[in-house]
Formats: C-alpha cells, structure tokens, sequence
C-alpha cells in the first residue's frame, strides 16, 4: 500500500464536511492534512501541501478553493451546489489544467439512476415530465443540484422540459423521483437515501480515484 492520499476538506464545518473528515480519518488510504470553513478561506501560504481538494462549501466559498488547485495544479472535487452558470464555466476551464470534477450528488444509487433515466427517456418522448425532490428544512437551495442534473439527463434523453417541485421537511436527507407521466399510465423512477454517509464516502472515492489522473473535466461516473 503506497502512501494516502492527502486531502483539503473546504466546508469542514458542515454537515458534509464532518462526515468527510470522520470517514476519511477511519480510512487508511487517506489522510486529511487541512480544513477550512464554507465561505472564509485563509491565505494560501496558510494551507499546507495537500493532494486533492474536496470542496462541499458555499458558492461564495467555491473561487477561492478552485483558485487554490490551479495555482499548485491539485485536482478538485466538488459538490457545492448553488454555484452560476459562471463558476460552472470556469471549473470546466479548469479542466484543462488540473483534474476537476463536479457532482450533484456522490452517491452510488444516484449516479445508477441517472443512467437509467437516460434509457427511459429514449423511450417516452412525448411524456410528462416531472422531477421531486425532498430534502430537510436546512437545505437552501431549490431545486436541488440532483434534481437539476437529472433533469438535464431527461431532458436531453426526451427533448421535454422538466417541472420541477421542492419540499423542504423535517430531517429527509434526500429524495429524487423522476416521473414520465403517460395517457392513462405513469413510470416513476426513485432514489431515497437515508444516511448522509453515502455521499461523503462517494465523494471520498472520487478523491481516491482522480488523484494521478490526467488533466480533464470529469463526471462521477467516469470513475466508476
């Protein structure tokens, strides 16, 4: 076994980064060597040499830590979602100098679901479509980045734009329906999770695999 990777936790004090610190102190193949908060950055002289970034920060958060990994030419990975059709241009950019990923969502489930709504879709081009999603009352942003991307798979897959509908609920940590609705029948597509882990350990498999990869702009699936 070589040495672990080294990880930069950006949004170490969210609920994201807690789990990503925890899961990745219990995890031998890596090491976390720094941690940051969600928007505030410290100077650059102040974090220590690292091998990849994982950033679940803010989209205020977001610039500073993909300005960081172009600088020292680190691979980022990243589920921050609510960032602008600007800072979605720039990490695509990126790419082209480091390896860059962005994620709606880590989790294993979803990214199988996304490949399945592609299939359904080129099925079912003239069908309603509709994306739900649920989340706890903490989330801020609607509708989710999960939800969006699924969309985007849909649409792409049906040429049909999606309705999106939000809820915002109690301590749900994630649910995403996708709904083809037909004359007279309806396919509904469904991923629940039920323990946030799954994403923070999605995300650290994706740290372990980019790190060494060649230059690019990556997909989650890509990894698999």
């Amino acid at each position: 076994m070589g040495a672990p990777v080294k990880l930069l936790i950006h949004g170490a004090s969210g609920r994201m980064g807690q789990a990503l610190i925890r899961l990745a102190q219990a995890n031998p193949l890596l090491k976390v060597v720094a941690m940051t908060g969600r928007s505030a950055f410290p100077p650059l002289a102040e974090v220590p040499e690292f091998d990849v970034a994982v950033d679940f920060s803010s989209p205020e958060g977001f610039d500073a830590v993909l300005a960081l990994c172009l600088q020292r030419s680190k691979p980022l990975v990243s589920g921050t979602t609510g960032l602008s059709p600007a800072q979605f241009q720039a990490l695509k950019q990126a790419g082209e100098r480091i390896p860059a990923l962005w994620a709606s969502n880590y989790s294993l489930g979803v990214a199988v679901l996304n490949r399945l709504v592609a299939q359904a879709g080129q099925w079912l081009k003239h069908w309603q479509l509709d994306i739900l999603e649920s989340h706890h009352i903490h989330k801020k942003d609607a509708p989710s980045g999960t939800a969006l991307s699924l969309g985007e798979t849909a649409q792409a897959a049906t040429g049909t734009e999606p309705v999106y509908h939000s809820l915002r609920c109690g301590d749900v940590v994630g649910e995403h329906t996708v709904q083809f609705t037909g004359q007279g029948e309806r396919i509904e597509l469904v991923h629940r999770a039920t323990n946030r882990d799954i994403f923070a350990q999605g995300a650290l498999f994706a740290a372990e695999k980019i790190h060494g990869k060649f230059n690019g702009h990556y997909r989650f699936d890509d990894l698999l």
